[in-house]
């Protein structure tokens, strides 16, 4: 657990597999109907309750075990905000399309709409996170969430602005109102400098992890947030690139029910 390359494949496994469990639950509240989306979201409770203890539990301990908490926990909050927000319990207060034609301060006001309490809570999370990891000895936990935050933001702002290529094919029912405000088309001046942003970002990590003493605890965290920010990076050039993504998770997605079949009357024995 003290090589980098380990905490790399740690980092690109719970990426996948967080996001892909996050789509099945959503989904599979889809399917049921009802109140299953509300339900999923308050069942999921304990994972943003184990998360705010492990942040508090590692902040002190400036440990290889301690990192790891640390990143794990804020994926564990971050991960349950998310699942509120897809399962439409904690969005914005616009939830219905945008309409064709209007002025662009107009579709950025409902825009703004769609998410704005969501988004709300991450910044309340967000600065709670900092207060209480900022000057701990492990800070892996916050900057975590700081590398999730503002590369959601980035994403976002992408895709209403205008980018290529945009994956509506995961939103769940309570949340496909927001397909109606993305834009698909070519990339915006914002675009460049997303990138621009993530990959400074991306190479201040990758110069601290490489100037760390093998197996401690500093190499492990700046490892982790290299691997996070690099895959950061990676799903913005997605948004451009003909590449078919979605495959990642697709197959982790609960399958369709089968179309019932018609009913036929029997037919009358003939004499």
């Amino acid at each position: 657990m003290t090589n980098p390359w380990i905490a790399a494949l740690i980092t690109l496994f719970a990426w996948w597999f967080s996001t892909g469990a996050i789509l099945w639950a959503v989904k599979r509240a889809d399917r049921i109907g009802e109140n299953a989306h509300f339900t999923t979201t308050i069942l999921c409770l304990p994972l943003l309750g184990l998360g705010a203890f492990g942040l508090y539990a590692t902040a002190g301990l400036a440990t290889v075990a301690g990192v790891f908490g640390a990143f794990l926990s804020a994926l564990a909050v971050w991960g349950w905000i998310e699942l509120a927000f897809l399962c439409g319990v904690i969005t914005g207060p616009n939830v219905r399309p945008c309409p064709a034609g209007i002025a662009p301060w107009e579709r950025f006001v409902r825009a703004w709409g769609t998410i704005a309490y969501s988004e709300a809570l991450l910044v309340v999370s967000l600065l709670i996170i900092t207060a209480l990891c900022w000057s701990a000895p492990n800070t892996v936990g916050m900057w975590t969430f700081v590398v999730l935050f503002f590369a959601r933001i980035s994403a976002k702002l992408n895709i209403y602005l205008g980018v290529p290529r945009i994956n509506v094919e995961f939103l769940p029912s309570p949340v496909r109102h927001l397909a109606s405000h993305f834009r698909v088309g070519p990339i915006s001046w914002f675009f460049p400098v997303s990138i621009t942003a993530l990959s400074l970002a991306l190479a201040c990590w990758l110069e601290r992890t490489v100037t760390q003493p093998d197996g401690s605890a500093a190499l492990i965290g700046f490892a982790l947030l290299s691997t996070l920010t690099a895959l950061a990076l990676i799903e913005h050039w997605l948004m451009v690139l003909p590449i078919p993504d979605a495959k990642l998770w697709r197959w982790m997605m609960p399958e369709a029910d089968p179309p019932k079949q018609p009913k036929h009357q029997d037919r009358a024995a003939t004499p």
